[in-house]
């Protein structure tokens, strides 16, 4: 009887323990859940309630206003300009293709371009605003606006682009904008943010490119509060963020435009420089092409143009471009003879038309010779004979010395691409280049700057102001940024003896001012505006000996590729220098005849300031004077000075 009552109570005790257990894994099921609803109510609050913000309020960015270029006068070279657009945003019209059409009858838009709209608003969401049309006038634009009402969709808005007003003048200096492209992201280690905007415009050439970071400014942001499907509702707030940098530059928009004009029809650049401050106050490459064709897409025939043209219009040639100098490096190689003490200035060399070096003849330009020739003669006259003999002097080492101190192969410190450091050959060089010895055939070519001597134009214009100063000025194309003077430090002396350049300026003076000078028919006649200049002609073929004997071609016979390199370089006033200048006219024939007169007419412009007088001429030249400048482009008027003192 016991037995079961034993069993019963077993039972109960085991109920019992069951039904603990249950409930406390219910109590530590519950008590998990307690402890998880409080973490995420109170301690992860923060974190899901800043989730749930990001998934209604977004931070977008605002496209900064680009900084504007100027030259020294305040003249704008590069602006931005109201861009009257049209957007249209497809869920706000109730029949996009008759808000289309109903558009066609107030504005040009083709049948074709409506259909291309529609098809890009399909692609898109319908809260998606869509571009109509750009760069529209202010009457389409206006007549637009009072039809809007019964235009369900159609927004117009007002937004800035660049423009170029000055067009081929500064289209290689300047450059233009695009739209960013892979390539442009992968210039900038850590690119801005603002570059990924769907249609934003960054630099791609010229000083837009070089200075993109100050130009392009600081992008604003926006705080919008969006819908489900990413619709905007309203904005919340926003940072216009900041303009970018003004940047005024050193060049002067008369004598640019001046120097442009003067150069029509020729493939050439000129530069003109302060021999003081290496404010370089025009860099004109022609000819030159309109940028504004690049920002919103330039057209094939406009395209093929450009890249079939022999003159090379998208080449700056003031920077990029590489030549022979010819006879404009005989300051230097004459230099490099003084200050090693191995020529007397007084010395006289005899100029038979050519000499011997084994079995190779050097001919000099003159077929019958100078005769006797002195330093300054034979730069007056520039005899290659005279500096063949010094040449072999000196040797290719000192001589390459020399013509680094004045600027050649290296890259002027300018904020401009496709900078041509030109070349400065020496015995390593060869070697290292052709695996071939240095020869003194070598040498002498380098002496007249032929060979594989190269120089741009711009090293030209350094070496000349090197020359005039006697100190290593370097160019400078930026005078301002936001108002403020960029600094100008003296430049360090060349540490070359004061008779030796004295001597050089005086040849070059006797060149441009003595009878049987080369440039002498290209002289500056007011006497306290006298230039001092050096003519080259430098060959780009060989002349056979065959050929010499037949007696040169005309250069109107001759194939224009085919044709010498016109040069010529000078300072101006002889006795207290202001400004250097080289001119480079390719395929132009003597330097004398092409390249010198062109200088000597710029030179002027750059010391009147304006047309000069007719009495600055030679008297012979009254009358053809007179005649071209009939034709010339009036002075341009002087803009108020951009200082950007508001901005400083």
């Amino acid at each position: 009887m016991k037995k079961p009552i034993n069993t019963a109570h077993e039972k109960n005790r085991s109920l019992t323990r069951r039904a603990l257990v249950l409930g406390g894994m219910q109590a530590a099921v519950i008590g998990v859940l307690n402890w998880r609803m409080r973490d995420l109510q109170v301690t992860q609050s923060s974190e899901f309630r800043l989730l749930a913000e990001e998934n209604r309020i977004r931070d977008r960015l605002i496209e900064p206003e680009r900084g504007l270029i100027f030259d020294r006068n305040g003249i704008a070279l590069a602006q931005n300009n109201p861009n009257y657009r049209i957007v249209m945003i497809r869920e706000q019209a109730e029949n996009a293709p008759l808000v289309l059409a109903e558009l066609a009858r107030i504005i040009d838009l083709p049948p074709e371009k409506r259909e291309a709209i529609y098809n890009e608003m399909r692609k898109r969401a319908p809260f998606v605003p869509v571009a109509v049309a750009e760069q529209l006038s202010w009457e389409d634009f206006a007549r637009v606006s009072a039809n809007a009402p019964s235009l369900p969709g159609i927004i117009t808005e007002v937004g800035l682009n660049r423009f170029y007003p000055m067009k081929e003048d500064y289209s290689h200096i300047i450059g233009y904008v695009g739209p960013v492209s892979e390539y442009d992201l992968e210039r900038f280690k850590n690119p801005d943010p603002v570059l990924q905007i769907p249609g934003f415009q960054t630099g791609k050439t010229g000083v837009e490119r070089e200075l993109e970071d100050l130009l392009r400014g600081v992008a604003g942001s926006k705080r919008v509060e969006i819908n489900a499907v990413g619709r905007v509702m309203r904005e919340l707030g926003r940072n216009n963020g900041k303009k970018g940098a003004d940047i005024q530059l050193t060049l002067d928009h008369d004598l640019q435009n001046y120097a442009q004009y003067r150069m029509q029809g020729e493939s050439a650049a000129a530069v003109v420089m302060d021999v003081h401050s290496g404010d370089v106050r025009a860099l004109a490459s022609t000819p030159g092409f309109d940028p504004n064709q690049f920002i919103f897409g330039i057209e094939a025939d406009y395209w093929n143009g450009l890249i079939e043209d022999e003159y090379r219009p998208l080449a700056d040639k003031t920077i990029s471009g590489a030549y022979p100098p010819g006879s404009t490096v005989k300051m230097v190689t004459a230099l490099a003879a003084l200050e090693e003490g191995l020529v007397d200035p007084k010395e006289e060399i005899y100029c038979r038309g050519f000499i011997d070096l084994g079995n190779r003849r050097f001919h000099c330009w003159k077929r019958g010779g100078h005769g006797n020739m002195d330093l300054t003669n034979g730069l007056k006259q520039s005899c290659d004979v005279y500096y063949y003999e010094i040449s072999q002097r000196v040797g290719i080492e000192k001589m390459a010395l020399m013509a680094r101190r004045f600027g050649f192969g290296a890259k002027p410190p300018l904020p401009l691409p496709s900078l041509s450091s030109g070349l400065v050959p020496n015995m390593q060089w060869k070697f290292d280049r052709y695996n071939e010895r240095w020869q003194v055939g070598d040498t002498l070519n380098a002496a007249i700057g032929q060979g594989f001597v190269l120089a741009s134009p711009t090293q030209l214009a350094v070496m000349t102001a090197r020359l005039a100063s006697g100190r290593m000025v370097q160019p400078r194309i930026i005078q301002r940024i936001d108002g403020v003077a960029e600094p100008v430090e003296q430049a360090p002396s060349l540490q070359l003896k004061p008779e030796n350049l004295d001597l050089m300026r005086l040849g070059m003076f006797r060149v441009s001012n003595e009878t049987r000078g080369t440039a002498y028919s290209s002289r500056i006649d007011e006497p306290s505006m006298a230039m001092a200049g050096k003519t080259g002609t430098a060959q780009v073929k060989g002349i056979s000996l065959a050929e010499r004997e037949a007696g040169l071609a005309d250069k109107e016979d001759v194939p224009w590729r085919f044709r010498d390199h016109a040069l010529f370089v000078g300072f101006a006033p002889y006795d207290n220098p202001r400004y250097s200048i080289s001119v480079v006219i390719e395929h132009g024939g003597s330097g004398s005849k092409a390249a010198a007169p062109v200088a000597r007419d710029i030179m002027l412009r750059a010391l009147y300031g304006t047309t000069p007088p007719i009495e600055a001429y030679p008297r012979n030249l009254w009358s053809e004077i007179r005649e071209q400048q009939a034709q010339e482009p009036p002075p341009n008027p002087r803009a108020a000075p951009a200082d950007g003192s508001d901005r400083a």
